[in-house]
């Protein structure tokens, strides 16, 4: 029975969301949506109930607006975790402060990012210290970094004028769990760090990503104890990048960067602290030898694979014997000087820990879990992760005793929500499914092309080149051609750029925000990308008025996750293309079909150029799972539906 609050709260929510109510005020040309309160009447029932909700809102439904105000009407702290950084920022620089001011609310709020988004002051001096060491490139940037300094409040290093996302001072000058000295850090009550989130515990919503919510779940460092204030109300925003994202942090892993980085600051020490023992400085550098070496043992340029298989090659095993000898070594070395100084002993702590994972690393006959490695052209990690994460999550919900809320534009598979309840635990769950509020009967068209042989055909790209340019063309660019693959990118963009006159912009050509400003700068443009552009992009308006999918978005079948999963799915007795494949490719493809239609003013076709949708028995599955559009076959039709909006 609900709490006469709970109905006043109903009242008040659904009065500021009607015309004439506080959004109408503020916001021009306004209209009530239906399905903004009926979603925003859902969280205020769950809120009451301190139950679980899953909602998928279709793009346009307005979501932000629909789960803030109940928050904020419930007076309830409240922590909003997003799928990326940049809708973190969105939300908590753009919609929160509009929000509250609209509902004249007095609500705290604070914006918290992981550890190595901030300025470490002590890192900072430190590498003041050891200029004569450092390459060109860093001291510009270090350069840049001292002067800002000076005047940043926050400590925000996306702040820092001119830093490139990828600059290496980046990892100089700010910490990590492994190298941060917590309380016994001399700039401790001076740190950005500590300053963020002493004002997330004092918040009443606090807006935060999913990356940093399970590292959250998963902190060790007891200098700070937890990052995050217990929540009334927890609210996943583009919930269905959370089981991958958590699979991740429930699990284990040791990468080389993390390991170049102890062993850099053991070579300071050996500099410094530390510089009667001719011992470090060799334990330091036999370690980042060995960590080189056993990263060229894996014959690969880039690319996920299976730990099991790649630990039993002899060459592998010889670079891992002498990986673990060079980190014993390290070891001994460190002990001997323990108490010396607090960089030697939490030095000292990161090889006690980087052993005992790597200790169950090696333990490859584990069930219940996948062990696979990812390889950069010169770094690497090794992962251990969970198959599944719905006992270990619910478990997670018991400790809260919270309200929970799951949305996304795309949680749904064919209107049903079975397998990202199956994946996250969440049998108990109230479901809603919301229906965009545009109308996609006018302003799009679905094409599934005749004629286009299957996505293995050797021939593929140039086909599809050559019956897709004349449509590019008709458009006038305003296009995205999204690939399932960086081969395909290579293949259809050396076709295209023979053949078009238009700017075309691939994605590697620079990093993804420049290439979409570029690509918005233009308005005639073509930007052909991967799966870095199917998702958590927004332009809106003609800019971009077609979106070519190269094929259904199967996960690799090589992809060793992957492959763990299939076969704890098949010892189970279940079918894993259905119960597996099949959803996620379904939820990987309305994230693709829904860069198109961002506004009620948009209009554009989407082209599926894999015939797979129409010819097998589960190509209803996506057809169901996506926006009720007019369907063809005939790229002429394409063609008139584009001379017909254009006008």
């Amino acid at each position: 029975m609900r709490s006469y609050k709970s109905i006043w709260n109903l009242f008040v929510i659904e009065k500021y969301f009607l015309s004439g109510g506080a959004l109408a005020k503020v916001i021009d040309g306004y209209t009530a949506r239906q399905p903004q309160i009926d979603m925003a009447k859902a969280i205020n029932s769950v809120i009451a109930n301190k139950g679980n909700l899953i909602v998928e809102a279709e793009t346009g439904t307005g979501k932000t607006f629909a789960y803030l105000i109940p928050a904020l009407v419930n007076d309830k702290t409240t922590i909003i975790s997003t799928g990326s950084k940049n809708l973190q920022e969105q939300l908590f620089n753009r919609d929160l402060p509009f929000i509250i001011d609209a509902l004249n609310s007095k609500a705290k709020t604070a914006l918290l990012k992981g550890r190595n988004n901030y300025l470490c002051t002590d890192r900072l001096a430190r590498l003041g210290r050891e200029t004569q060491y450092q390459s060109q490139a860093i001291l510009s940037d270090y350069v840049k970094v001292k002067g800002w300094s000076n005047i940043t409040i926050s400590g925000d290093m996306s702040s820092v004028p001119g830093l490139k996302d990828d600059s290496e001072v980046l990892p100089l000058v700010t910490s990590t769990n492994d190298n941060c000295l917590g309380r016994d850090c001399p700039d401790y009550e001076d740190c950005f760090l500590v300053k963020a989130r002493r004002k997330a515990l004092e918040a009443d919503i606090v807006v935060v990503n999913h990356h940093l919510y399970f590292a959250d779940l998963n902190v060790k460092d007891s200098g700070f104890g937890r990052l995050l204030p217990d929540a009334d109300v927890i609210v996943f925003d583009e919930a269905h990048q959370v089981p991958d994202i958590a699979s991740e942090y429930f699990g284990k892993s040791i990468a080389s960067k993390q390991i170049q980085a102890l062993c850099k600051d053991v070579q300071y020490l050996g500099r410094t602290d530390l510089k009667d023992s001719i011992q470090v400085t060799k334990a330091a550098n036999g370690l980042a030898n060995a960590t080189q070496d056993l990263r060229l043992s894996f014959s690969m340029e880039s690319g996920r694979g299976n730990w099991r298989h790649l630990f039993n090659q002899q060459a592998v095993m010889k670079t891992i014997i002498r990986f673990q000898d060079q980190l014993d070594f390290i070891y001994e070395v460190l002990k001997l000087n323990l108490g010396r100084t607090e960089l030697v002993d939490q030095c000292f702590e990161r090889v006690v820990e980087i052993k005992a994972t790597f200790k169950q690393i090696m333990a490859v006959n584990s069930t219940g879990e996948s062990y696979w490695y990812e390889c950069t052209s010169r770094n690497f990690t090794l992962n251990i992760t969970p198959l599944n994460i719905a006992e270990r999550f619910s478990a997670e919900q018991e400790k809260t005793k919270s309200a929970w809320v799951f949305t996304s534009a795309t949680l749904a598979v064919d209107h049903c929500f079975s397998h990202y309840r199956q994946q996250m635990g969440l049998a108990d769950a109230e479901e809603l499914i919301l229906a965009s509020p545009f109308d996609y009967q006018n302003q799009a068209m679905l094409c599934v092309p005749r004629n286009i042989p299957e996505p293995n055909d050797p021939n593929i790209a140039r086909i599809l080149v050559e019956k897709l340019a004349p449509v590019i063309i008709a458009n006038k660019g305003r296009c995205f051609f999204l690939c399932t693959s960086h081969y395909m990118i290579r293949q259809v963009s050396a076709l295209l750029q023979q053949q078009l006159a238009m700017p075309i912009f691939v994605q590697g050509q620079d990093n993804k925000q420049v290439l979409l400003d570029q690509f918005v700068q233009h308005g005639n443009a073509l930007l052909i990308g991967t799966y870095s552009f199917w998702e958590g992009i927004d332009v809106r308006g003609q800019t971009l008025s077609c979106v070519i999918i190269d094929k259904l978005p199967f996960a690799s079948p090589d992809d060793p996750l992957l492959q763990a999963r299939i076969e704890d799915c098949q010892r189970k007795g279940e079918d894993p293309f259905a119960a597996l494949q099949i959803p996620k490719a379904v939820i990987n493809l309305k994230q693709g079909v829904g860069r198109l239609i961002r506004d009620v003013k948009d209009t554009g076709c989407v082209i599926i150029c894999d015939t797979r949708i129409v010819s097998r028995g589960y190509g209803a599955t996506f057809i169901n799972s996506l926006p009720n559009m007019p369907r063809t076959r005939d790229l002429n039709g394409v063609l008139s539906f584009i001379k017909k909006t254009n006008n």
